[in-house]
């Protein structure tokens, strides 16, 4: 966690360094969001600042997985045209400093023509550029190709650390095949850098994503020693979503979003835990600890921290889709069914601008879309994920308490439940 040093003037007010406040969106006058927690205080960053965008290249996929998103849609299948992308990169010319670049969404991005061009484009205006895929066309010449072209991290889906529990999950893929690339890839960053680097200061950056299931969480430390082994900087777990009922049974949080110990309520009183080993010794007497009752802190940190709180918004960014519409979130970018609590979820696709029409910077700032954002971030929504469900719990269209489309309670990644990179 970086820390740096700030000033109070005579009126109390917070000076920041300068590149800090630039890094942040925090100009003058612009409103910000101040929580408090154990030991200080939180700014939030301000609405107005966009910091980081989502680039759906495509949502067509090579593989047909059995935690896909396409498995509960009926969308229109393309590609971004070379038109659509150079309305986004004018579009954010004019930011100082450039937002970072995601390329995801619900495709996968390196079944483009156009990905590496994608990419050095985005490095040209400054960009932090970062990619994800499920490594089964990393080929050597695109390694190369992506290397060359200056892309800061690379993200690998990696589900399985055998080829049975992995093609379990990633129907069409073969564990072995992905392996053998990502040592190719591995090859290639030497190749370009000064040879005694370590693997963190070398570029692109390797991470690991692994979606946790009933199916492969017994997988979860072979495939973490496996990101060791491939000199992978970072390693994210995330939950599945299920889109199909079969999914349901594979949920691993069907207590934790009313558990208590990931509560963030005072009143019912805590637990401060400091820094322990966790080993045979004291595992089961962790485990009845967390069954106490009480909401859990950990050497300051509270685990309830993240609920209702969109990471999206967090991270001042915005998502744009194939065919040029622009989201709030990964989330809404597609429609589609998801399956939670026994209800069928039908959630509708929520654009709140096209950058074929107007620019990144005016779909930003629209008023509208800034209503939203403001909403989001007071999390003004009905409790959907804590009380079980209703008849409204079926659509993100509208809640028990009335909060207009696209209401957001139901939401697991604003619970801390579904992340990503």
């Amino acid at each position: 966690m970086e820390e740096f040093e700030g000033q109070i003037d005579e009126s109390g007010r917070l000076i920041l360094p300068d590149d800090i406040a630039a890094r942040y969106g925090l100009k003058p006058g612009t409103e910000v969001r101040i929580g408090s927690n154990a030991n200080g205080l939180r700014i939030s960053r301000p609405v107005t600042h966009l910091a980081k965008v989502y680039i759906e290249p495509t949502n067509r996929c090579n593989l047909q997985c059995v935690t896909c998103i396409r498995n509960s849609w009926d969308e229109s299948l393309g590609e971004m045209k070379p038109e659509t992308f150079d309305q986004i990169v004018e579009g954010l010319r004019p930011f100082s400093p450039a937002p970072d670049v995601f390329f995801g969404g619900l495709g996968e991005p390196l079944s483009h023509p156009g990905i590496v061009d994608m990419v050095r484009r985005m490095k040209a205006l400054g960009s932090s550029v970062e990619l994800i895929t499920n490594g089964t066309l990393l080929t050597e010449s695109m390694s190369e190709q992506l290397i060359d072209a200056g892309l800061d991290r690379l993200w690998i889906s990696l589900d399985g650390a055998t080829p049975e529990s992995y093609r379990d999950v990633r129907l069409g893929a073969a564990l072995p095949g992905v392996l053998e690339n990502l040592a190719r890839f591995r090859h290639a960053r030497w190749a370009r850098h000064y040879p005694t680097y370590m693997d963190v200061h070398l570029k692109p950056q390797l991470g690991i994503v692994f979606v946790a299931m009933k199916r492969n969480i017994a997988d979860l430390p072979s495939v973490f020693s496996l990101a060791n082994r491939l000199g992978a900087y970072s390693f994210m777990v995330t939950n599945v979503l299920p889109y199909t009922p079969d999914m349901q049974d594979e949920i691993l949080y069907s207590r934790s979003l009313t558990d208590i110990v990931y509560s963030n309520t005072p009143w019912l009183g805590s637990l401060d835990l400091p820094k322990i080993d966790v080993n045979p010794t004291t595992r089961e007497a962790f485990y009845q600890a967390m069954r106490n009752g009480r909401s859990l802190n950990i050497a300051g940190g509270s685990l309830g921290e993240k609920n209702n709180r969109c990471p999206f918004l967090e991270r001042g960014s915005t998502a744009i889709r194939w065919d040029g519409d622009v989201s709030p979130c990964l989330a809404l970018l597609h429609n589609h069914r998801m399956y939670f609590y026994k209800y069928e979820r039908t959630l509708k696709h929520y654009a709140v601008g096209n950058v074929l029409k107007q620019s990144v910077g005016d779909i930003w700032m629209e008023p509208e879309y800034l209503v939203f954002r403001k909403r989001l971030q007071e999390f003004d929504f009905s409790p959907c994920t804590q009380c079980g469900g209703c008849d409204y719990f079926e659509s993100n269209q509208e809640d028990c308490i009335g909060s207009p489309f696209p209401a957001c309670g139901g939401c697991l990644w604003a619970q801390g439940i579904i992340q990503c990179p």
